[in-house]
């Protein structure tokens, strides 16, 4: 994979940095308006591909420390698949769950503890394929402020809770190119300390924070 600065592209620009808690919160309140609005709420089922493996993903926003955070993890080397990468919270589609929600909820509790009774569900994003064959369905959602997350020890690495104006700065922005087997494909990437967040992970955040910016104006 070779990694490079991204030269600009049509993204949302950083409006977050710098503002009080009490404005932060008001973000986060637009942010929940506009994505109920977007009336993209489906907890059906995914693809049915049956030569793709359905998986299911929280991505959850909260206030921390003044700021609007993404909570993300650094998977460990003994999970079965993508080792070692940053991803949301979620996982594979178990037979006992009755939607891909559930699947996103069930695993959002067993990596990191989060009870899907304190989960807003706010809406549903456009299903993202990898080249491991899985179909990603990601639900966006909230939780309270300071939550006690409860990492799992042999699925977590590290848990990264990502500011938005982070990822919102053209500074942290990278352009990616892989190769995935079947030839080349290029994407956007995220920079956050050592970490660099990309694949599908990138593409679910850049969906949301597309769908977010007109709250962020």
């Amino acid at each position: 994979m070779r990694v490079s600065p991204s030269p600009g592209w049509n993204h949302p620009k950083p409006t977050l940095k710098g503002q009080t808690i009490n404005k932060v919160q008001g973000t986060l309140d637009s942010i929940r308006d506009v994505l109920t609005a977007s009336n993209s709420l489906s907890i059906g089922d995914a693809s049915d591909d049956p030569a793709l493996v359905q998986a299911g993903v929280l991505l959850l926003t909260y206030l921390k420390d003044g700021e609007v955070c993404v909570l993300l993890n650094k998977r460990t080397d003994r999970v079965e698949h993508h080792k070692g990468e940053i991803s949301f919270p979620g996982g594979a589609r178990d037979p006992e769950d009755a939607t891909i929600l559930d699947t996103a909820l069930r695993e959002a509790h067993e990596e990191m503890g989060v009870e899907r009774e304190d989960v807003e569900v706010l809406c549903r994003l456009d299903q993202v394929s990898t080249p491991s064959r899985f179909v990603i369905t990601p639900f966006v959602g909230t939780i309270r402020p300071a939550y006690p997350f409860h990492a799992s020890r042999s699925e977590v690495e590290e848990v990264l809770e990502v500011p938005l104006s982070v990822l919102l700065d053209p500074a942290n922005w990278r352009e990616v190119v892989m190769n995935n087997g079947r030839g080349r494909s290029g994407g956007i990437a995220y920079a956050y300390g050592e970490h660099l967040i990309w694949g599908a992970t990138a593409r679910i955040l850049t969906q949301f924070l597309l769908l977010i910016a007109p709250s962020l104006r």
